[in-house]
């Protein structure tokens, strides 16, 4: 009875050690954060860099069966990173990936944390390549029932491939597969993103090069839940295409398309 004690007990302790020592860190950068304006920049890169070493020691460790929690407690710490936008216009963007390493390799099927991936990671840090590796190794673990709505990471992986590598034929099939697993479900919101995106991906396939079809993967990254900064990346990069962003009298934004494709 006691050896079974020690058995459960010694890799509880061991994973409550790693906890700690991570939430230790963790408090040292909110620390740090809070007094950002008095923090030179090479204290700031020192801090990043024992980030860093802190993510790749949450990615190789076991889990002891806490892989969920692990993955919540990162995403946290990633959440209170990326909306650091004073420190991250000074360091930028790159450890986005390094948290979405170890968060998908504990929860692949957190849901949510795929559209932080790819605008974290595509958008911000310039990796659309390293987002789209780590969505692609993601979706072995989903199926179009297993978690509801997955059929969002196939947009979401489609939106990459076209608007950051300009790959229409991947994001073709990806916005195709979407459609495919959307279509499956009888809901409403399930059959509007079934329609939305079989028609981009029709549009991909029957011209690669369509604005049209461009500005309507712009307007999914605009009506994601999004802060206010991409948000305006979409309403710029609309209107670069050729497109506008107007209020309507309700006062919601509505995207006007160009008479032309």
């Amino acid at each position: 009875m006691l050896l079974f004690s020690k058995a459960i007990t010694t890799p509880f302790v061991i994973c409550l050690c790693f906890i700690g020592v991570g939430l230790i860190q963790f408090s040292r950068l909110q620390k740090l954060l809070t007094n950002q304006q008095n923090v030179s920049l090479e204290t700031l890169e020192k801090d990043i860099k024992s980030e860093a070493l802190r993510l790749k020691l949450l990615n190789k460790m076991p889990s002891f069966g806490y892989d969920n929690l692990i993955a919540d407690w990162v995403y946290l710490n990633f959440l209170q990173y990326f909306g650091d936008d004073e420190v991250r216009a000074q360091t930028g963007y790159s450890l986005s990936p390094e948290y979405f390493e170890v968060i998908l390799k504990r929860d692949p099927r957190f849901l949510k944390s795929y559209l932080s991936l790819s605008m974290s990671t595509s958008m911000y840090a310039g990796m659309p390549e390293r987002a789209i590796a780590l969505t692609e190794k993601g979706l072995k673990s989903l199926s179009p029932w297993v978690p509801q709505r997955s059929y969002y990471v196939w947009r979401y992986k489609g939106i990459d491939e076209l608007l950051f590598l300009g790959n229409a034929q991947a994001a073709q099939q990806s916005f195709a597969t979407a459609a495919n697993w959307a279509s499956k479900f009888s809901d409403t919101e399930s059959q509007l993103i079934a329609t939305n995106s079989q028609r981009t991906a029709e549009f991909l396939k029957r011209n690669p090069n369509s604005k049209y079809a461009q500005i309507s993967t712009w307007a999914m990254v605009f009506n994601n839940p999004v802060d206010e900064k991409t948000r305006k990346r979409a309403i710029r990069e609309i209107e670069v295409l050729g497109g506008k962003v107007i209020k309507t009298s309700e006062g919601n934004q509505k995207i006007i398309f160009p008479p032309k494709d």
